[in-house]
């Protein structure tokens, strides 16, 4: 797949420097890759819909206007990614990253978890689903390379 730039979605938790790791990995071994994903600016991302659409009294309205104007670019971009990489962390309980996983395993998209072992059980359906699960952002980095370079 020479010539090729791969389109990488990497989705879940916000809280450590994962994806960091995983494009200065990728880029220290000159993988032709193109990172994407959620904005990660915590507050930039729950309150974009009262911010752009107007107020909402109800917490539940200020919620949704915010997930539907997310969903655009989670969709769009999952859509166009070549492999999707979701990270599940130890702080928070991502229900965004099951959902980005699930969705992407409907599309027939190529998908890596990554997470710790405690959460083995917790997410075996979700792994079931995936074509790789990963421990480290050190390991997406070698399966990247795996497969991008043989």
């Amino acid at each position: 797949m020479l010539n090729k730039t791969w389109n990488i979605y990497l989705s879940g938790e916000i809280h450590s420097d994962w994806r960091d790791q995983i494009m200065e990995g990728s880029n220290a071994i000159n993988l032709p890759v193109k990172f994407s994903g959620p904005v990660t600016d915590h507050d930039a991302s729950d309150l974009c819909g009262v911010k752009i659409l107007g107020e909402e009294k109800n917490q539940f309205w200020q919620d949704r206007k915010g997930a539907g104007i997310n969903a655009i670019r989670t969709s769009n971009l999952i859509s166009c990614a070549d492999i999707v990489v979701v990270r599940f962390g130890e702080k928070f309980k991502q229900w965004n990253a099951a959902f980005d996983a699930g969705y992407a395993a409907a599309l027939n998209k190529s998908l890596i978890i990554l997470h710790a072992e405690d959460n083995n059980h917790a997410l075996k359906e979700v792994d079931a689903a995936a074509n790789a699960t990963a421990r480290t952002p050190e390991q997406v980095v070698k399966i990247l390379e795996y497969v991008i370079n043989g």
